[in-house]
């Protein structure tokens, strides 16, 4: 009685008076879940407390899901905005019963349309105080209202569901309309066959002597409840077990005996319709059970002028007999069946009369033939794939259910292959070779699936998938003639096995790869629907939260009663015909569709070719090209443009002038006059000139060229290249590479296009492919992939294949112009003189039917983003601005972003969740997130949609109004305040739908500096954000503090943490900084960054110790702390130089940390007071590389000693190492290695310059001989024997890696000297370092390798020195090193014999020499490749240091040097050169280089030994450039650090 109390109660008193019972029913009233109703209540949620619920308590606390927080949140704020309910008195309320509160809540006509309110939203009546309008069963199910089945008939596939409500029992409407009764029989059904059938005897008879005597039809129902019992409500559907249907029929043979004469009975038989049995669907148990149902239909030919009587049967339980009562007539009176008392009997009897008029009047009436009242299905077809809207488009993804086809059907797909298919749930396992997946196979392309592909969701799930490249053919119940995945099975076996892996998969679409409302779910029932088909039907619909974006079409009436009785468990019967259409024929379907689809069905699309023809690209062709967006020649000609508005052509137009993308469709209403015509900017015609020239180029430079186009962000850079493509669609075939795309792919794809319909290869149209916001790397790669291709395929070197149209964004375009004036135009904000006068007339044209307001971006463009404009924009929209309000918040936010991280949005689901606000949904009206807004918010907010996810989102309209809002907004709230409220937001942090990408942003927001290569302005330390919030002393502990929200934030990210320790390190606070370190390490304990970080702690902590030393002489204990740091940061570094390096790092970048610490700590030795003295340095000397120890350091340094004595040799082997991996590598940088690099700018961009004085550094510190050979060498002096004689072997090696000849990459460096006679002479001064009388058994393998390069580098610079060594003898010397074994050569050795050794003709090697020359060549391969493991291929690209010449002797050799002072031009066009095999054509490298002839083999490049049996194997520096079969070719020979290379591989004629 409590809880019946508390359901009556709540909707007469004030919500802020509610109690926890009051909210609960509220709650069961509005669908919330009974788990979820208890935890609240537990929780002590009152009314007052429901007006602050926030998401995070229902998330977190109650662990309520999305939809059902969405759905709370909604009710609630519909309450709060609703005026208070009129409470009745409490007077008025007692004067009626509950019965009386129960008949008004039940009387059909309050009852509103089931269609259009959810089921417990019928029983609410608005300013009505009824009893509780909860649904909650027994069970704690919720309960719906639902219909009878059709009276008199027997409808195969009907059926009830548990718990669902019966409109209440009624009395008589109008004869023809039945009456019903209700009885339970939940516990008489329990009763023997005797008592069973007496008890359903007494009931129907005496309820079908009624209906006989009143002239009415009725049924009585048995399962029903007939009063309210507990919490089951009356009309509640039970239903009953049946162990003997028997008793149903045999009650009936009552009849006989309880009717009054033969006549009676007679009709009574024609009467009464056998019992219907009518399943009840319970998905709580399997348990079966029935309603058991008999219909009564008094003709009047049987009843008329007749009052029939009937007594009851009764079981007696004395005599164990049935007896009947006495035979009385009965009558209905409202919803009982009373007897026909003695005081009314004459009356009812003079009323019989008028009661068969009236029966022979309504049966005359129902039996003419009704016109059926025909929906427009048309229409209804329309709103439930449209959503609402005038026709389709691909605004809306459609997901497809569907059983089997029979073959007819199959004509009739149009409509399906124009869709925008997310993907098909088939039931149909002969899809595949005989039916629908086949044949739409034949239009467009699908990828075969089954369930078990969504089970497991790794990170990379969408793009492994293909999921939105190409629709998913979801194989759900087996697939035949494919031998792996699940086989075909039956219903039950589904249920068992598969049902969960179906769950998993709508779960997984539904909640994390499609945005709420971006889809629509189409089931087509085609034939006999079975039961794996409805379990789909409610996964969908409970993932959905309800029926809108679901749709049935049912071509059989049958298939649809089937499907419909099954499907109202999930959904009641008059909601499922809302979203259904039946018996509409499947070519109606897709004609109908069809006819509002915005495209035409066009199966393929038009190139240019050659000829100046035309060709055709069918549509399953162009999606197998999927890395690629072709533009055709006929590109949007299948638009219907008659059915667009003209309001829709007004938007689009306005979308583009607000700042949006522009699209295909603006440039083809442009040229049909429809929209305003598009500005051509200057920068438009200078590329469209640059292209000119590049296509109409009678002798072509190279076979892949481009064209850059580098603009501010926003300046409409994007839109000249489209433009570009648009106007030369025609004459060229263009595409634009799509994002996230492997080069190899778009490779293919791009190769695919040029050659398609095109019989001759070296004749077709070249294709020009926009390439944006492409760093360096992956337009190097994919040149480089490109050409691979043309030279395999043996193409024309003279014709154009690829045009690459470059389009990025640059802070600085002038500069990046002035770097490759010849193809680099730039797009700035500033409008040129021609410009300025197009701009106004369009900005005219537009406010004539488009407010200013609306098209702002283009105004700002007009008044060429002037600061001052800018500035008084933004003050008069935020002059009145509510600064406390979500709204302004969520513009903080978008503006922060914005201005900081490049192309970065907030998705609008993100949005809705960070205003607390759930999108209304009804199938025709969609009142979208922008209703939300303020003026001011739309004005600023532009709307973005993927083309490929659909996810929606917004940015502020341009980035610099962005960072004017910041400046505005940062007066009331820093930005530090601003960003610590993002990243502390939960419900934006943790918001499922496109979260990698907006977490993406987050981290760019904190790690991506700015840096000099991306065209910014300056480089920078730290995030710019960080930049500015610690750019006051005061405030460091701010960016600290955000650095520490953003790295839980971001599920505790190493990254954050190493550059929160860089920050902390670069502030002086060196404890907190080893703390995050240490973290970082923990987190990413082999990452080569983050273990480099550690050491550059201590490097600081030591530099800092170092540099505030007060004392100009410390002692030795005063040194003890500053040497303790310093060989902490030195075994840090080491640490991280013996970890397995990342894959994009070829340098570990720990050896310079840890030369940095050591030359450091060297200097700081040499200063404290034991050394330095006069003889001070000698000593340290002693110390450092003898047994040797001082007194004075014995005791303090005690736990250094080891170490210290170390130095010398870590610091060389240090040295070394990055020598040899600056010998095998190129040093470039990729974008994503610079934001994690902790090195300084020097070690970053100029390594070898910097590993040039390093070593000179060290050199200088241990070498403690006389300078004299250094003073006789700058003074031109050659006679430097003398000094030379007199050094050790240490001295000789400390002295020359002083001069520069301590390493091979030092050595090298010294032939980019721009002057070379300065660098012969000190590779003289070098060579003179080693006495000539002194035998060669005296140097070590190192010293004899340098001092081989000092002999090829001299001759390199000053050929004619008399300090140089024939060939022959150098040949000699290299002898001594070792090709094979353990005690193997270093790879700089072994560069070396394979250089020296290389014959000058086929046959004048010795075997001997060809053996250590193969045996070198093969080491040298072993070598790189234990190498390479570690390194990605794209960092991996090796230095080719020297060529083969025609000349001889030592003169064969030629470095890299000689060949690039032949070319000509900017760093990027020298580039070019080498990147597109120029260089090789030049006429004076032609001239000196000499071409190697060889031969391919089995995909091989061979060249002869010295022997006749010997073979060497060459390799070609682009692997695609070797030619198909096996041909006669010749090359230029390269020597690198990895082998023998072969460039411009040409076939011999």
């Amino acid at each position: 009685m409590e809880n019946t109390s508390s359901e009556i109660e709540w909707q007469n008193l004030p919500y802020d008076r509610w109690t926890e019972c009051h909210v609960s029913s509220w709650l069961r009233c509005i669908g919330i879940k009974e788990n979820h109703i208890v935890k609240l209540a537990e929780e002590e949620v009152t009314g007052p407390v429901i007006t602050t619920l926030q998401r995070e308590f229902l998330s977190n606390t109650i662990g309520m899901k999305g939809g059902q927080i969405e759905h709370l949140l909604k009710k609630r704020d519909d309450l709060l905005k609703s005026k208070p309910n009129k409470v009745k008195k409490e007077s008025d309320l007692s004067e009626k019963s509950k019965d009386d509160i129960k008949k008004e809540l039940l009387l059909p006509e309050q009852e509103p349309n089931p269609s259009t309110q959810k089921p417990c939203e019928r029983a609410e009546r608005e300013n009505t105080t009824t009893e509780c309008s909860d649904h909650s069963t027994s069970t704690g199910m919720t309960s719906s209202f639902c219909n009878y089945q059709t009276f008199d008939q027997r409808e195969q596939h009907y059926r009830y569901v548990k718990h669902d409500v019966l409109p209440p029992e009624t009395g008589i409407e109008n004869m023809i309309v039945p009456c019903h009764e209700y009885k339970s029989l939940e516990n008489a059904h329990k009763l023997d066959s005797k008592r069973l059938q007496t008890k359903l005897a007494s009931e129907v008879l005496r309820f079908t002597c009624a209906c006989m005597n009143m002239r009415t039809n009725g049924t009585i129902h048995f399962g029903i409840m007939d009063k309210i019992r507990g919490k089951h409500r009356h009309g509640e559907i039970i239903g009953i077990p049946i162990c003997n249907r028997e008793d149903f029929v045999d009650a009936l043979d009552y009849i006989e005996k309880c009717f009054k004469g033969s006549s009676q009975q007679s009709d009574a038989r024609k009467c009464i319709r056998n019992p219907r049995f009518i399943e009840v669907i319970d998905k709580e148990t399997t348990e079966k059970t029935w309603v058991i149902e008999y219909d009564v239909v008094p003709k009047a030919s049987t009843v008329k002028d007749k009052l029939y009587y009937v007594g009851l049967p009764k079981f007696s339980e004395k005599d164990k007999k049935v007896k009947c009562e006495e035979k009385v007539p009965y009558h209905r009176v409202g919803a009982k069946t009373p007897r026909i008392h003695d005081d009314d009997f004459f009356n009812f009897i003079k009323g019989l009369t008028e009661k068969d008029q009236q029966r022979e009047e309504a049966e005359s009436s129902s039996n003419q033939t009704a016109v059926d009242f025909k929906e427009d299905q048309k229409r209804k077809l329309s709103i439930l794939l449209t959503c609402g809207k005038t026709h389709m488009d691909n605004s809306l993804f459609y997901i497809i259910v569907r059983n089997k086809f029979h073959p007819e059907h199959l004509d009739s797909i149009g409509f399906l292959v124009n869709m925008n298919l997310f993907c098909v749930f088939d039931f149909d396992p002969d899809s595949k070779t005989s039916g629908l997946c086949a044949r739409y196979k034949e239009h467009k392309p699908a990828t075969p699936r089954f369930l078990d592909d969504y089970a497991m969701k790794t990170a990379d799930f969408i793009n492994s998938l293909q999921l939105f490249e190409r629709t998913s053919w979801i194989f759900c119940n087996g697939r035949n003639n494919f031998p792996g995945g699940d086989q075909t099975c039956d219903e039950k076996t589904w249920i068992k096995t598969r049902k969960k892996k179906l769950k998993k998969a709508v779960s997984v679409i539904c909640n994390e790869i499609l945005p709420r409302h971006s889809f629509v779910v189409l089931f087509l029932l085609m034939s006999d629907v079975e039961q794996p088909l409805v379990e789909t039907f409610h996964e969908f619909y409970a993932e959905m939260n309800g029926n809108d974006f679901l749709a049935v079409v049912s071509e059989s009436k049958e298939n649809y009663k089937k499907w419909s009785s099954l499907a109202q468990v999930s959904c009641d019967m008059s909601t499922l015909k809302e979203i259904s259409i039946v018996e509409m024929p499947l070519s109606h379907v897709d004609a109908t569709v069809q006819s509002i689809q915005l495209s035409k069905n066009q199966s393929t699309r038009t190139l240019p070719v050659l000829n100046g023809g035309r060709c055709f690209l069918k549509s399953v062709e162009e999606a197998l090209l999927d890395s690629l967006e072709i533009i055709s020649v006929d590109q949007c000609d299948d638009t219907k443009l008659e059915i667009m508005s003209k309001d829709e052509i007004e938007q689009i137009e306005s979308y583009f002038c607000q700042g949006g993308k522009i699209d295909w469709i603006n440039f083809w209403l442009a040229d049909k006059h429809k929209c305003g015509d598009i500005i051509k900017r200057d920068a438009y015609q200078e590329a469209y000139k640059i292209l000119d020239n590049i296509a109409q180029h009678t002798k072509v430079i190279r076979p892949i060229e481009s064209v850059n186009i580098y603009h501010q962000p926003g300046s409409g850079g994007s839109t000249v290249a489209r433009q570009i493509l648009w106007s030369w669609r025609t004459n060229v075939r263009c595409a634009v590479v799509k994002q996230c795309k492997e080069i190899t792919t778009v490779c293919d794809h791009a190769v695919r296009l040029r050659e398609h319909d095109e019989r001759d290869q070296n004749n077709c149209l070249p294709v020009l492919l926009l390439l944006e916001d492409r760093n360096a790397d992956y337009i190097d790669d994919l040149r480089q992939e490109l050409g691979n291709v043309i030279a395999t395929k043996k193409i024309c070197q003279s014709v154009v294949c690829f045009i690459l149209l470059i389009c990025n964004r640059s802070n600085d375009p002038g500069k990046m112009c002035r770097a490759s004036s010849s193809q680099t135009v730039a797009v700035t904000h500033e409008l040129t003189p021609a410009e300025k006068p197009l701009f106004t007339k369009k900005l005219e044209q537009l406010k004539q039917h488009i407010h200013p307001d609306f098209i702002l971006t283009f105004v700002l463009m007009s008044e060429e983003f002037s600061k001052s404009y800018i500035k008084g924009f933004v003050k008069n929209l935020f002059d009145n601005i509510d600064h406390s309000s979500l709204l302004t918040r969520l513009i903080r936010f978008v503006a922060l972003l914005n201005c900081y991280v490049e192309d970065s949005y907030i998705s609008v689901s993100h949005c809705e969740a960070s205003l607390g606000i759930a999108t209304i949904v009804d199938r025709a009206k969609y009142h979208a997130f922008v209703d939300h807004l303020s003026e001011e918010a739309r004005l600023l907010f532009i709307h973005l949609r993927d083309a490929s996810t659909h996810i929606s989102s917004i940015r502020i309209i341009h980035p610099r109004v962005a960072k004017e809002i910041l400046h505005k907004l940062s007066a009331n709230l820093p930005q530090s305040d601003i960003a610590m409220d993002l990243i502390n937001d939960k419900v934006l942090i943790n918001h499922r739908f496109n979260r990698d990408e907006f977490l993406k942003f987050i981290r760019a927001l904190f790690i991506k500096r700015n840096k000099k290569s991306r065209g910014d302005s300056k480089d920078t330390a730290f995030s710019p954000l960080i930049e500015h919030v610690s750019k006051n002393i005061g405030d460091v502990q701010k960016a600290v503090d955000l650095l520490k929200a953003a790295y839980l934030a971001l599920g505790k990210d190493a990254y954050v943490a190493q550059q929160l320790a860089q920050l902390l390190y670069t502030k002086l606070r060196f404890e907190e900084a080893l703390e995050w370190a240490e973290e970082a390490k923990f987190l990413l304990p082999y990452d080569t960054f983050v273990l480099d970080t550690l050491g550059q702690v201590y490097k600081r902590w030591f530099y800092h110790l170092y540099d505030t030393l007060e004392e100009k002489e410390p002692s030795p204990e005063r040194g003890t702390e500053i040497i303790h740091i310093a060989l902490k940061g030195i075994s840090a570094f080491r640490a991280s130089e013996k970890t397995p390096k990342k894959e994009t790092v070829s340098l570990n970048s720990s050896y310079y940390g840890e030369v940095d610490v050591c030359c450091r700590l060297l200097k700081f030795l040499s200063g404290v007071d034991v050394f330095s003295n006069n003889t001070g340095k000698s000593e340290l000397m002693q110390y450092l590389l003898t047994d040797y120890i001082p007194a004075e350091v014995k005791k303090p340094w005690q736990m250094f000693h080891q170490q210290l004595k170390g130095l010398q040799k870590s610091l060389g082997h240090a040295l070394e190492c990055i020598s040899e991996d600056l010998s095998y590598f190129q040093t470039d940088i990729s974008e994503e290695d610079e934001e994690l690099d902790a090195r300084d700018p020097e070690q970053v961009y100029n390594p070898r310059e910097w590993l040039t004085r390093k070593s000179a550094v060290y050199a200088g510190f241990f070498c403690i001989i006389p300078d004299e050979s250094v003073q006789a060498a700058e003074s031109n002096s050659t006679d430097v024997a003398g000094p030379a004689k007199k050094l050790s072997a240490f001295q000789r090696q400390m002295k020359t890696y002083k001069l520069g000849g301590g390493n091979v990459t030092s050595i090298l460096s010294l032939l980019y000297d721009k002057d070379p006679q300065r660098a012969g002479k000190k590779l003289e001064t070098i060579i003179s370092m080693y006495p000539e009388n002194m035998t060669w058994n005296d140097l070590d393998q190192t010293e004899l390798a340098n001092f081989i390069f000092c002999q090829i580098a001299l001759n390199c610079t000053l050929p004619g020195s008399s300090k140089l060594l024939s060939l022959e003898k150098l040949q000699e010397l290299s002898k001594r090193f070792i090709t094979k074994g353990k005690n193997m050569s270093s790879a700089s050795a072994l560069f070396l014999l394979s250089l020296l050794f290389w014959p000058e003709t086929s046959g004048e090697l010795s075997s001997a020499g060809s053996r250590i020359l193969l045996s070198a060549i093969d080491a040298l391969q072993r070598i790189y490749e234990q190498k390479i493991k570690h390194v990605s291929p794209r960092k991996s690209r090796i230095v080719t240091h020297f060529f083969l010449a025609k000349a001889k002797g030592l003169n064969k050799i030629v470095h890299r040097i000689a060949i690039e002072k032949q070319i000509k031009g900017t760093l990027s066009e020298r580039k070019l050169q080498w990147l597109g095999g120029e260089v090789w054509k030049n006429r004076e490298v032609v001239q000196l280089l000499k071409r190697v002839e060889g031969w391919t083999e089995n995909g091989n490049l061979i060249v002869k030994g010295g022997t006749t049996d010997s073979k060497i194997r060459v390799f070609p520096r682009y692997s695609a450039s070797l030619p198909n079969g096996n041909e006669n070719v010749t090359f230029y020979l390269g020597f690198s650090f990895d082998g023998v290379v072969a460039s411009d591989i040409q076939i011999m004629e």
